[in-house]
Order: C-alpha cells, then sequence, then structure tokens
C-alpha cells in the first residue's frame, strides 16, 4: 500500500481546485472564477486499488491584506510540512510571470520532488503549448512536467499515475470511500458559497461567506454573510431573486451530497468587517 500528502501550490485562478476534483474523481472543492474562491485547505483524496493519494487543495499564494487573507497565506505555509511531493499548478493561457517564479523559490526550496502540471491546455495550438512548456521548465529542477486539462480530463490519468508513483509504502489515512476531510456541513455552506460566487460580481464575492444556522434531517437554514448594506441587496437582488437563485442551484448538490431531498432556506446577513474578525473566522473554519 502507497499512501500520502501532497501539496498543490499555485497562484490563484490557475485551476488547482479544478485538477484537485479531476483527480480525486468527483467534486471535493468548489470553483470558480474569482480570486480567493479557496480559503481553506481542503483534502482530496483519491483512492485505487493499492494507493491513497491526499491532495491538499491550498488558497492561491497571495499578500495578506486582512485577517482573512493573513490566515489564508499561513494555511499554505504551513501545509508544505510533511508532504511527499508539491504539485505546482500553472496556467498554460496566462504568461508564466514573476508571481509563479515566486511561489517556484518556495516549493523548489523544499527538498521534496516538484511535479508541474500546465492546466487548461484544451484548444490551444501545439506550439503555444510547447513554448509554455519551456517556459515551466526554466523555473525549477522540476520531477516531472504535465501539459493538462483538468476540464476535459486530458493528462489527468498520466499525473495522478505520476504522483502515486512518488508515495511511500504507509497506512490509509481515511477511509476509503471519503473523498474530503470536510464535515457534511462544511461541504454544504462551501456548495453554497459556489453559487453565491457565480451569481455576483465585482467586491462582493470576496465579502461572502456562508454560515450553516441550523440543519436538521431535512431542513438547512444558512446565513449568507455581508459586510455592507449595499452587498446584501445585491446579494438578495430584486425581489429575491438573487438569493433564490443561489438556493436552486445549490440545492441538488446539497441534495446529492446527503442523499436525499432538503428544505433550503438562505438569509442575507450584514456583519460588518468580519473579515477582520478573528470570532468570525475560527468559526468559519479559516
Amino acid at each position: 500500500m502507497k499512501s500520502g500528502f501532497v501539496a498543490v501550490a499555485g497562484r490563484p485562478n490557475v485551476g488547482k481546485s479544478t485538477l484537485v476534483n479531476a483527480l480525486a474523481g468527483r467534486k471535493v472543492a468548489i470553483v470558480s472564477d474569482k480570486p480567493q474562491t479557496t480559503r481553506r485547505r481542503i483534502f482530496g483524496i483519491a483512492n485505487g486499488d493499492d494507493y491513497q493519494l491526499v491532495l491538499a487543495d491550498l488558497p492561491g499564494f497571495q499578500r495578506p491584506r486582512d485577517p482573512l487573507t493573513e490566515r489564508m497565506q499561513h494555511t499554505v505555509d504551513a501545509s508544505f510540512e510533511d508532504v511527499e511531493a508539491v504539485l505546482f499548478v500553472l496556467s498554460a493561457r496566462e504568461r508564466i510571470g514573476a508571481g509563479d517564479r515566486f511561489i517556484a523559490s518556495r516549493v523548489f526550496s523544499l527538498g521534496v520532488p516538484v511535479v508541474i502540471a500546465l492546466n487548461k491546455v484544451d484548444r490551444l495550438k501545439p506550439g503555444h503549448i510547447a513554448e509554455q512548456m519551456n517556459a515551466a521548465a526554466r523555473l525549477g529542477e522540476f520531477h516531472a512536467l504535465h501539459p493538462v486539462s483538468a476540464k476535459t480530463g486530458d493528462g489527468v490519468d498520466a499525473l495522478r499515475d505520476e504522483l502515486v508513483a512518488l508515495l511511500p509504502e504507509g497506512p490509509l489515512y481515511f477511509p476509503r470511500e471519503q473523498r474530503t476531510d470536510l464535515s457534511e456541513e462544511a461541504q454544504i455552506s462551501e456548495l453554497i458559497r459556489e453559487k453565491a460566487l457565480w451569481l455576483t460580481r465585482d467586491e462582493v464575492p470576496h465579502a461572502i461567506s456562508v454560515e450553516i444556522d441550523e440543519m436538521e434531517d431535512k431542513a438547512i437554514r444558512a446565513l449568507l454573510l455581508v459586510e455592507t448594506e449595499s452587498q446584501k441587496q445585491i446579494v438578495v437582488g430584486k425581489g429575491g431573486a438573487v438569493v433564490r437563485e443561489i438556493g436552486t442551484r445549490a440545492r441538488p448538490e446539497i441534495e446529492a451530497l446527503l442523499g436525499h431531498p432538503v428544505f433550503l432556506e438562505l438569509v442575507v446577513k450584514v456583519r460588518p468587517r468580519w473579515r477582520r474578525d478573528e470570532a468570525t473566522l475560527d468559526r468559519l473554519g479559516v
């Protein structure tokens, strides 16, 4: 039996969570086109007949601006301890620049193998992919470099095999049927937040969080937290249209997770400066 932990690093929005979902074989982390979608470390667990690969999906590297982003960056820093390898994710659709080089300086100094995944290669011309692979190869002494598309699945199986080959012999860290370390309550709050991220704009996504207020067998009451009245108006929408659509999109995934129908009540609340409130951040598990 081979088992171990691999940290997944990269800039915000390079597709880390989508790739973790693809490697794990099911959705374990929410995704959106907004930076800061991933706020906590989430383990995505890929199980095979003779291996258990635990992928630590991390927030993107960033310069902390408030207690929330300070905690997010601390999570990133702490998650590099006791890993067998690092999966360094780059976007083939963006120029490999200073942000990537900064992360490279960190991950290549850890003394563990670094596997580079050049993500989002779907619908790109071979010449462009080759140029990006050459640029990625100059970032450091990598163990392997894989062009992949987490969206289509191209190259994902080969990447998984590469990571599994780096694992030592070890125990099962999680039951075989488990795909993430998040509790059901945390998974539900993340699913609701994901839908809110897709339906809001500007600064609002950064100011949204979700807290489960009540959770019974077939009824869930969740609070969508924002920081200002103007943000609340956007999240509620005209006649409640936006918050209603958030619930409509989240409910099927929540029911699939729980295995039964649920009544989902969403309430939008203003909690000023929650991103700077340590007690709220503790409660949200960030």
